[in-house]
C-alpha cells in the first residue's frame, strides 16, 4: 500500500523521556507522612516525597516509531502517557517533543492528540462534526477541514456513517470515529490509551488489524499503552515492559520473548505463559547443563557461551521453558514426569494442564502430531522433555537472567 504523505517531511517527531518520574503526594489524615518502603496495597515505593507512579523512566522514541507501553494495572503505563499529553505534571526529568523541552507546555500547544479507552465523543454532533470540532477550534479554512475529514474517513472506513449520530454506531465504529477525530489534526503524535479494551475479542482484533494499516498510512508517532500483551506483541516496533513504575525491559517484540530480562518478562510475554521450576545449573568438564528432577539437559553451543561470557557459577535457578517448546518424551528420553489435571481442545492443538514437579505446567501438543485414539483424561500420566536450547535460566536472588 502507498504511504499516505500525511505530514510534511519536516515535521519531525521524535520524542524523549529521559529519567522521568511521577510523585503523588501522600499524607495521612493527621498530617503526618506515609511510611517508607513498599505500600502493600500496590506495590510501589513510597518515599518522603510520596508514592513513586513512575520511576526513571528513560526511552527515547524515534520518529514514526510505534511504541507500545504494556503492563499489569497500576503499572505507571497510562500515567507516563499522560505526561507525556501534558494531562499529568511531570514530578522530575526532561520531556523532548521535536528537540524541544516541553514539560512546562500546555497539552494544546504540544501537537499531540489523544485517543481514550471511552472514545469521548460528543453525542449530540454527527460522526462530520466530531471530526470537524479540532480543526474548527483552530479556525481552519472550511475546504481544508472537509478535506482533512473525507480524507480521515476514507482511511478509517467509515465515511458512509459521516451524517450519523455515534449512538447509531457500533463500538468499534465509534473508536474509529475517535481515532479519525485524532489524525485530522494531523499531529506530531498520536497517544492511543486502552483503545481497544472496550471491544469484544472479535472486533478487537479486527481493529488491531486497522490499527495496523493505519499507520502504514498516515505519517506520525505512535506511542500505544495497553495491558493485553497480544496487542503489544502485534502492534509494536518495540514494546516498553512496565511493573511498579519501573520500566523491566525495552526491545522488539522478538527479542523480549526471546531473551527476557527477568522473571516477570519472561512469565507477562507468551499466551499460554511461560512454565517455571525449581532446578540447578551445573557446570561438568566445562559444560553447563540443567538438571531438574533427576532430568539432564545439555545447554545449547550458543547459550553456553552467553553463560560463560558471563563467568555464570553453577547454582540453584529458577528454569523457565515455554509451553511451546516442551513436547512429549518418546521411549528411552531422559524427561520428567506429569499428571494431566485438565485438557483443554482448542482446533489445532491441545492445551495440556498438568501437575509436574509440584508445579503447575502447561504443554501445548499439536492435534496432528497425537497418536489416533490418545486420550488424555484427568490423572494420565505423561513424560515431557525439552531441548538445552529453548531453556531459560533466572537467578533466584534477583530473578534476572543470568544469559543476558
Amino acid at each position: 500500500m502507498r504511504r499516505q504523505n500525511y505530514q510534511s517531511q519536516d515535521n519531525m517527531s521524535e520524542v524523549i523521556l529521559k529519567h522521568i518520574k511521577k510523585v503523588y503526594p501522600t499524607a495521612h489524615r493527621d498530617g503526618k507522612k506515609a511510611k517508607k518502603g513498599q505500600e502493600k496495597k500496590t506495590n510501589l515505593l513510597v518515599t518522603d516525597e510520596g508514592v513513586l507512579a513512575v520511576q526513571d523512566f528513560n526511552l527515547e522514541i524515534a520518529d514514526k516509531e510505534f511504541i507500545v507501553l504494556v503492563g499489569p494495572s497500576g503499572c505507571g503505563k497510562s500515567t507516563t502517557l499522560r505526561m507525556v499529553a501534558g494531562l499529568e505534571e511531570i514530578s522530575d526529568g526532561e520531556l523532548y517533543i521535536d528537540g524541544k523541552v516541553v514539560n512546562e507546555v500546555a497539552p494544546k500547544d504540544r501537537d499531540i492528540a489523544m485517543v481514550f479507552q471511552s472514545y469521548a465523543l460528543y453525542p449530540h454532533m454527527t460522526v462530520r462534526e466530531n471530526m470537524e470540532f479540532p480543526l474548527k477550534l483552530r479556525k481552519m479554512p472550511k475546504t481544508e477541514i472537509d478535506k482533512r475529514v473525507d480524507e480521515a474517513a476514507e482511511i478509517l472506513g467509515i465515511t458512509e456513517y459521516l451524517e450519523r449520530k455515534p449512538k447509531a454506531l457500533s463500538g468499534g465504529q465509534r473508536q474509529r470515529v475517535a481515532i479519525g477525530r485524532a489524525i485530522v489534526r494531523e499531529p506530531k503524535v498520536l497517544l492511543m490509551d486502552e483503545p481497544l479494551s472496550n471491544l469484544d475479542a472479535k472486533l478487537r482484533n479486527q481493529m488491531r488489524a486497522e490499527i495496523i494499516k493505519l499507520r502504514q498510512r498516515i505519517d506520525t508517532t505512535f506511542i500505544y499503552v495497553t495491558h493485553d500483551q497480544t496487542e503489544a506483541m502485534t502492534l509494536g516496533d518495540r514494546i516498553v515492559i512496565m511493573k511498579d513504575g519501573v520500566v523491566q525491559q525495552i526491545g522488539t517484540p522478538q527479542e523480549v520473548f526471546d531473551e527476557p530480562a527477568n522473571i516477570f518478562v519472561a512469565g507477562f510475554i507468551g499466551v499460554p505463559q511461560m512454565n517455571f521450576y525449581d532446578a540447578e545449573l551445573v557446570n561438568e568438564n566445562g559444560q553447563y547443563a540443567v538438571v531438574l528432577e533427576g532430568m539432564k539437559v545439555v545447554l545449547s553451543e550458543e547459550k553456553q557461551a552467553n553463560l560463560a561470557k558471563k563467568g555464570v557459577q553453577p547454582q540453584a535457578i529458577t528454569l523457565g521453558v515455554r509451553p511451546e517448546h516442551m513436547s512429549i518424551a518418546k521411549a528411552g528420553q531422559d524427561c520428567i514426569h506429569g499428571t494431566v489435571d485438565v485438557s483443554e481442545m482448542m482446533g489445532s492443538a491441545i492445551h495440556l494442564h498438568l501437575n509436574a514437579c509440584g508445579k503447575d505446567t502447561i504443554l501445548i501438543v499439536q492435534t496432528m502430531d497425537i497418536e489416533k485414539g490418545r486420550n488424555f483424561s484427568n490423572g494420565t500420566s505423561l513424560d515431557i522433555t525439552f531441548g538445552g536450547n529453548v531453556v531459560h535460566m533466572f537467578s533466584k536472588e534477583t530473578e534476572e537472567n543470568l544469559e543476558f
